[in-house]
C-alpha cells in the first residue's frame, strides 16, 4: 500500500509539469539556427518579421512569407521558389524555449517525417 501511495503521488508530480513556451518572444528578430541531419550539421542565418522571413544559408539567400496559426506555430512559403521542393510550404512548431532560444520541429505540410533543430536569437 505504500508502495501504491508513492507512486501516486509521483505521478501526480509529473502530470503537473508543463514545457514552457514563450513563442511571441521569438515572432520577429534576428537569429541562427542549426539543424543535424543524418549527422551532418546545418546552420543559417534569418531574419524575420511578422510575414516575412529572410534566411542565408552556404552564401545563399531564400526568403518566405509567413502565415501564423498560433503563437508556436507557422507555416513557410517560398516566394521565388527555383525547384519543385522550394515549391511545397513548410510547417514549423515551437516546441520548447528558453530566454534565448527556442527548440523547434519542421515538416513539409502534409507530411509525417519530421526533423528538429534549435534556433537562437541574437541581441
Amino acid at each position: 500500500m505504500k508502495h501504491f501511495i508513492l507512486l501516486l503521488l509521483t505521478l501526480s508530480l509529473f502530470s503537473c509539469y508543463q514545457v514552457e513556451r514563450n513563442c511571441k518572444d521569438f515572432k520577429t528578430g534576428k537569429f541562427t539556427s542549426e539543424v543535424t541531419i543524418n549527422d551532418k550539421l546545418y546552420k543559417s542565418t534569418f531574419f524575420r518579421n511578422d510575414t516575412l522571413q529572410v534566411e542565408t544559408y552556404e552564401g545563399k539567400t531564400d526568403s518566405s512569407s509567413l502565415r501564423w496559426i498560433n503563437n508556436c506555430e507557422v507555416i513557410f512559403k517560398t516566394i521565388n521558389p527555383k525547384s519543385m521542393a522550394e515549391q511545397k510550404d513548410i510547417h514549423l512548431k515551437i516546441l520548447t524555449t528558453t530566454d534565448s532560444t527556442y527548440t523547434f520541429e519542421y515538416s513539409y505540410v502534409g507530411e509525417s517525417k519530421k526533423q528538429k533543430g534549435i534556433a537562437y536569437k541574437q541581441q
